[in-house]
């Protein structure tokens, strides 16, 4: 059995989640990684740093998704968790069908807290642990034309602290990754390609996971990426919900990067 302490990464076939196992395998964790996605070139990029890397395809939105990706952990103790699955949504409420917004509900919420529980228990059993969430500013501004995501997130933003304070002095950390708009398939995938922030100049999504990384190894409870967002959530915090709502439609609206 090897000696080096084990990761797992959730959302690790692309973007963020990819970039943070890197960091994860070039500090010496063997890791799991899981995604609803193929790791195409995540496979490689992985293997190619000497870390052990398991992969598994699985919809973690599921029971079962959940249920193979503990099975695969098994009983081997559990060094450091990325919750970082995520599925974003755009268009109206009204517009979406139930299908949609459940799979957003049970993949940034239900699936992760399915996972994260099992998995903290016995890191608190142990006395030692470090669990990185990705939430998103989106959980500080009420989301319009992404309402169910920004919702969601904000719940993530929210479980991430207080999780965080009811493990304090059991050696288990939670430190919640708060993006903005990142360069990953994340727009592409919640079909906001035609809206201003789909468009938009985005952070580099390696520098967002060197943030979460560094973020979670010194245990702090919460990071925000960039000058520009933590100004943006700094502002969010002094207006209404229906005040960010307004603000939001100008950048999530479909079409709004055709204007």
């Amino acid at each position: 059995m090897s000696s080096r302490k084990l990761a797992i990464v959730t959302g690790a076939s692309s973007g963020i989640g990819l970039e943070i196992a890197k960091l994860a395998a070039q500090d010496g964790y063997d890791l799991i990684v899981a995604a609803d996605t193929p790791f195409v070139e995540a496979g490689p990029a992985l293997e190619g740093l000497g870390a052990n890397v398991e992969q598994l395809e699985a919809d973690l939105a599921t029971q079962q998704g959940v249920d193979q990706l503990l099975q695969k952990v098994a009983d081997r103790p559990v060094d450091v968790l990325v919750a970082n699955a995520g599925h974003g949504l755009g268009h109206a409420f009204l517009d979406q069908s139930p299908d949609e917004w459940q799979h957003v509900i049970n993949t940034n919420i239900t699936g992760t807290l399915v996972l994260i529980q099992p998995i903290v228990k016995r890191m608190v059993e142990r006395g030692e642990g470090k669990v990185l969430i990705t939430g998103s500013i989106a959980g500080h501004l009420a989301g319009s034309f992404q309402a169910v995501y920004n919702g969601s997130k904000a719940f993530v933003d929210s479980f991430s602290a207080a999780l965080n304070e009811e493990l304090r002095d059991t050696g288990v950390t939670v430190t919640c990754l708060k993006p903005g708009a990142t360069e990953t398939n994340f727009f592409h995938r919640a079909e906001l390609d035609d809206t201003k922030v789909g468009q938009a100049k985005k952070d580099d999504p390696a520098d967002v996971a060197k943030a979460g990384w560094d973020a979670m190894k010194s245990g702090d409870p919460a990071v925000i990426y960039g000058m520009k967002n933590k100004m943006q959530v700094a502002a969010a915090g002094m207006l209404t919900d229906a005040e960010t709502a307004k603000l939001h439609r100008a950048q999530a609206e479909p079409g709004s990067g055709n204007e």
